[in-house]
């Protein structure tokens, strides 16, 4: 073998044995991926860092943040929500850069009492801007069982999914000024935390703190970025939208549970619904 042959045979083995070191898709682990950030020992990594769980007392609630900042990609994370009477809880689950002018992509489960639906709260933040939250009830009992819910967030759009079913997309409509977030890197956090001043009926029902400690848990976190994947597998995340199949689900999900959206509030905007608010939905 020529020596052009070699050097080429070792670039390509080389190129091959980076892109494996790239692809980080499968499910982390607590201990590697995230820091605690408040709430002591109510906040717990079990199982060797497969699990993780978040409890709420009268004294405080707990959180956690991924020690990597992503820019674009998709983030699945499996969650069983807070059972029994929740009411006044909120179990936080978003992504979000810092600063005056930052980002955020959220979920945020709103807890309510025993029999009752949870809330789903979502909402999008870009250049320091939100209010542009939609609300749903979910078709099972998330306290029951784990359900995976998930980011897609690529520069065209992002799409909240639960258990891969869409729920609502927000795209990118930077053409007529509405501003897109796909320049910060934004870290993924979750919290615990009572809210009973607002999040269950507008604050008339408060937490009931003999039901405490209030706990929710978390497995099967996922994040495959443009800086864990190997080119040949970036396409699926970075060009993900919603097919005909998809389409279908979306509008089911918003027809059946969606339960508030702000583009469809004229009272909350006297002046004129947002600009994004004026093109199709699907």
């Amino acid at each position: 073998m020529s020596s052009c042959s070699e050097v080429s045979m070792v670039l390509v083995v080389s190129l091959f044995v980076t892109s494996l070191m790239a692809i980080t898709a499968s499910a982390g682990n607590f201990y590697q991926d995230f820091d605690i950030t408040f709430g002591g020992e109510r906040a717990k990594i079990l199982t060797g860092g497969q699990l993780l769980t978040l409890s709420l007392d009268k004294f405080s609630g707990s959180g956690f943040k991924s020690k990597n900042e992503y820019l674009l990609g998709r983030i699945d994370m499996q969650i069983k929500l807070v059972s029994g009477n929740s009411a006044g809880t909120v179990t936080a689950y978003y992504l979000s850069s810092q600063g005056p002018t930052h980002d955020e992509i959220d979920f945020e489960f709103l807890g309510n009492l025993s029999g009752d639906p949870y809330t789903l709260h979502t909402n999008v933040f870009s250049q320091g801007k939100g209010n542009r939250e939609q609300q749903f009830h979910l078709w099972f009992d998330p306290t029951k069982a784990f359900h995976t819910y998930s980011i897609v967030w690529n520069s065209q759009r992002i799409i909240f999914l639960v258990d891969n079913i869409p729920i609502r997309v927000f795209h990118n409509l930077e053409t007529i000024g509405v501003p897109f977030p796909k320049n910060q890197p934004m870290r993924i956090y979750s919290s615990l935390w009572n809210a009973d001043d607002w999040a269950t009926r507008g604050g008339l029902v408060k937490t009931d703190w003999t039901q405490a400690p209030f706990t929710a848990s978390y497995r099967n976190f996922q994040a495959s970025t443009t800086s864990t994947n190997s080119l040949t597998e970036q396409s699926a995340w970075q060009t993900q939208g919603l097919d005909a199949a998809g389409r279908n689900r979306l509008r089911w999900v918003q027809q059946k549970f969606m339960i508030y959206n702000y583009c469809s509030d004229l009272k909350r905007f006297p002046q004129g619904l947002p600009a994004e608010c004026r093109r199709s939905r699907f």
